[in-house]
């Protein structure tokens, strides 16, 4: 077991403002395996998931003020917002807040369109 402690630099784009964070991860790599490109790589391909889903779940279907809470609502409910990003994104679409303004336009006919139901 390995353990790393990562110093993370970010500057926010919008403000400019300047940011540290120190981060500690724990590994089952042993030291040969656990080189500081490898735990980079790990990382930050962690991140890649978190830009290109979680991220859009919590800002697009605010899912962090979902009210559901119980049983296996939550799991049910972050699938369905999981499903409807892959197809979209599928279809061609990058912009999943806009598109899925779009789809509600013509609600009844545009989502079973996108699914090939229609």
């Amino acid at each position: 077991m390995q353990a790393a402690k990562i110093v993370r630099h970010r500057i926010q784009r919008k403000s400019g403002r300047r940011s540290r964070e120190t981060v500690y991860v724990i590994t089952d790599l042993t030291s040969r395996e656990a080189s500081p490109e490898r735990i980079a790589k790990i990382v930050r391909s962690q991140w890649i998931i978190e830009n290109r889903l979680h991220f859009v779940r919590d800002t697009t279907f605010t899912e962090d003020a979902s009210t559901v809470r119980t049983g296996h609502g939550p799991d049910n409910m972050a699938t369905l917002r999981s499903f409807a990003i892959n197809t979209l994104r599928t279809a061609g679409h990058a912009n999943i807040a806009a598109d899925l303004r779009e789809m509600s336009y013509d609600g009844f006919r545009r989502p079973l369109d996108l699914l090939g139901l229609a």
